[in-house]
């Protein structure tokens, strides 16, 4: 009998997320439950070891991809938090401009800068 494949979960493109809360997202006709990130490559689920705490390490996915992404959206949660200064300085040095909101503003900029197909990212903590 072979084992259980379990796969990371992946949308294959950009897209738009259409509703957020109850502990996940909603976007391209599907559902998420958990935090997301998005990027130029696609949209992925993302467990960050800390949410209050994020790391350089969280974004390696991200990093990958620098030189396709301007401008970083991270949605914080239900309130806006300063991102920690080593992940600040990682951004920068990537020459990422991070600018960190509560998840549902994140979302709605998120949104509008795909729309103008701005070189966005976004990392999104999943809210109740």
């Amino acid at each position: 009998m072979a084992g259980m494949i379990i796969r990371e979960a992946h949308f294959p493109g950009r897209a738009p997320v259409d509703a957020y809360g109850d502990g996940g997202f909603r976007f391209a006709d599907m559902s998420h439950r958990g935090s997301i990130l998005c990027l130029p490559s696609g949209i992925y689920g993302w467990q960050p070891a800390d949410a209050q705490a994020l790391q350089p390490s969280d974004f390696d996915k991200l990093f990958a991809e620098a030189g396709a992404v301007e401008i970083l959206l991270v949605g914080m949660g239900k309130e806006l938090r300063r991102l920690p200064e080593a992940l600040r300085a990682a951004l920068k040095a990537a020459g990422i401009s991070a600018d960190p909101m509560s998840t549902g503003a994140a979302v709605r900029t998120y949104n509008v800068l795909l729309a103008e197909d701005r070189a966005v990212a976004a990392a999104f903590i999943a809210v109740d």
